[in-house]
């Protein structure tokens, strides 16, 4: 009974996948969701600040580089609102130094990523919420 209230609880995460490539963002909403995620994905940060305003995410991925406002940017201003958001960046760049400024709850996924590399930080963030 308490394994089944738990396994209910991690399968409910809510996450926000950020990413202006319309077949990347296709692709990875269906990795996610076969995780047992509820994802809604939108191609532009202004999309997701309207999402995250209307409902509650337990996860923002998000590319670095979006086209009218950096991943980085948005992310501020919707961890600013939720504290206990995780925060994924995905980018072709390393940003490992910096995520200590973003604190325990912050990581990056280097594009390109395989799907187990996605599985292992969806694992670790389920692991968390326990």
């Amino acid at each position: 009974m308490v394994q089944s209230k738990i396994e209910a609880m991690l399968s409910s995460l809510n996450v926000l996948y950020v990413e202006d490539n319309a077949e990347i963002r296709e692709l990875v909403s269906a990795l996610l969701e076969d995780e047992g995620l509820t994802v809604v994905g939108c191609a532009s940060a202004e999309a997701a600040e309207t999402e995250f305003a209307a409902q509650h995410f337990h996860v923002l991925i998000t590319d670095v580089s979006l086209p009218s406002m950096q991943g980085t940017e948005l992310a501020k201003r919707l961890h600013h609102a939720n504290k206990n958001l995780w925060v994924v960046f995905c980018s072709g760049y390393p940003m490992q130094q910096g995520l200590a400024a973003w604190g325990l709850r912050a990581r990056c996924l280097p594009k390109p990523f395989e799907p187990e590399e996605l599985s292992a930080l969806l694992q670790e963030i389920r692991a968390s919420q326990t």
